[in-house]
Parts: C-alpha cells; sequence; structure tokens
C-alpha cells in the first residue's frame, strides 16, 4: 500500500536540486504573558501561519495562538515555483504542491505513529524497505520518552512546507520526482534538555489559569519519492525520515 493520498504527478526531465525553503525566525504567543522567542533559522522563505490552542479539554476556550514567521529568499521562492512548473510541463499537468503537502501531513502524522509504538510491519508499503530496517534498528535504541516525541497528530502540526526537489533520471532511463516536506510539530513529551542539545526546540506555556501546560516544538524531514516511468504504479513511497536529535 503506497501513500493513497499523495498519487498523481507525471513527470520527464532531468533536473535535480532545490534547497531549503523555509527559514522560521520567531515564534510569538499572543496572550496574557505574550512572549517572544528566537528559534535557530532553517533557510530561506515565506511564512505566516496560526495555530490556536485551548486550555480546556472541551476546545471551547482558545487563549493562545502559535504564530511563525519568517523571511522570504526570493531565489529559492522562485526555483522551488520552477521545479513544479517543470513537474506539471514534463510528468503531471494536474500536480499540485498544495494538494501534496496537505497529503503529505496526514502521511507524516500516520508513520510517525507508527513510528512511535515500533510497528515497522505496517511501514510496507509507505516507507522504503531500506529505510525500515534502519529505523528499526535506529528505534530499538531510543529510551521511551523519545519515542513517544516522534508522535505527531495533525491537530499538534503547527507548519509544513515543502524543501528541496528533484527530477532526475538513472542509469536505466527511469524518471524520479523527489520531495523533502519540512514538518515542524508540538509534542507532550519529557525529554532531557541535554539529549536535545543544537536541535530546533523551545517551550510553550499553554493554558489560562492552574498548571500551565508546557509543550515542545519539534522539527521532521520527510522525503517522498515517485517513479515515473510509463506503466509505473503512481504511489509515493518515504525515502528518508528525520526527526530532529531524535532519528538523523
Amino acid at each position: 500500500m503506497a501513500l493513497p493520498m499523495l498519487r498523481g504527478c507525471n513527470c520527464s526531465r532531468l533536473h535535480s536540486v532545490l534547497s531549503r525553503f523555509l527559514k522560521p525566525e520567531h515564534v510569538v504567543l499572543p496572550g496574557p504573558n505574550k512572549t517572544t522567542r528566537l528559534v535557530p533559522t532553517l533557510s530561506g522563505g515565506v511564512v505566516s501561519t496560526v495555530r490556536p490552542y485551548s486550555s480546556d479539554r472541551g476546545g471551547g476556550k482558545q487563549n493562545q495562538k502559535v504564530v511563525v514567521l519568517g523571511i522570504p529568499n526570493p531565489l529559492i521562492w522562485f526555483r522551488t515555483r520552477l521545479y513544479y512548473f517543470l513537474i506539471r510541463v514534463y510528468l503531471d499537468k494536474e500536480f499540485n504542491i498544495e494538494e501534496f503537502t496537505e497529503g503529505s501531513k496526514q502521511a507524516f502524522s500516520h508513520v510517525s505513529r507508527l513510528l512511535s509504538g515500533s510497528q515497522f510491519e505496517s511501514l510496507e508499503g509507505l516507507v522504503a524497505k531500506d529505510l525500515i530496517a534502519k529505523l528499526e534498528e535506529k528505534c530499538a535504541l531510543l529510551p521511551p520518552s523519545h519515542l513517544q516525541a516522534l508522535s505527531a497528530d495533525l491537530e499538534d502540526l503547527v507548519y509544513t512546507t515543502p524543501g528541496d526537489v528533484g527530477i532526475y533520471y538513472d542509469d536505466d532511463g527511469r524518471k524520479f520526482v523527489s520531495i523533502l516536506m519540512r514538518y515542524w510539530y508540538l509534542t507532550s513529551a519529557r525529554l532531557p534538555e541535554e539529549s536535545l542539545e543544537g536541535t530546533r526546540i523551545f517551550q510553550v506555556a499553554i493554558g489560562g489559569e492552574g498548571e500551565p501546560e508546557t509543550k515542545r516544538l519539534l522539527t521532521a524531514n520527510y522525503e517522498f519519492q515517485r517513479e515515473f516511468t510509463k506503466g509505473v504504479l503512481p504511489d509515493w513511497t518515504i525515502t528518508r525520515i528525520e526527526h530532529s536529535k531524535l532519528l538523523d
């Protein structure tokens, strides 16, 4: 079973590379005790996203928002659009990066939860076989708190953006497209500060009255690849998975 939400595309020309697209610079938390914390930069791009979070379980009272802001990089913005154009012209005239991004978010959430639960057999058809074996080895060495931090529900996603894009042939003339997606998500997992030194992480207090809930912002990179050779099923497969310093 390959990623059903990511079907579609038909490409034909060799082009490769595309560097990082997005560069969140800081996070603003409007509310009773508004704070702003700097976050290490990634690379250029435009982002302005807002997600509300509620302090009560019913979701009726929303008193905090996470806003991710960034500085645009015109060159990278233009290059990504160029590759999207090439995909539509040479491979799939119906390709739409917005639809792809929405599908990738569902795939990311599903796969991350399978990883967190060590359900490696369920990854078959979604993740490349050679990558599954490597992930199983790495996850076996992680403590329970780190395994918990791998899981990302859709409602915990703060921001998603495309990163590197590649269009290329192999030696046999087969055609491929790869798209690296970047995700920022919140987790309540208790992670030792020293174990995540140098990662893109910050704490945010959520809630009004009573004990505030502390969450951390983690990053993950998932690369999706699809073969566009004639006669091959139009399925996207995950060929790369990185979670901050949890899974590199």
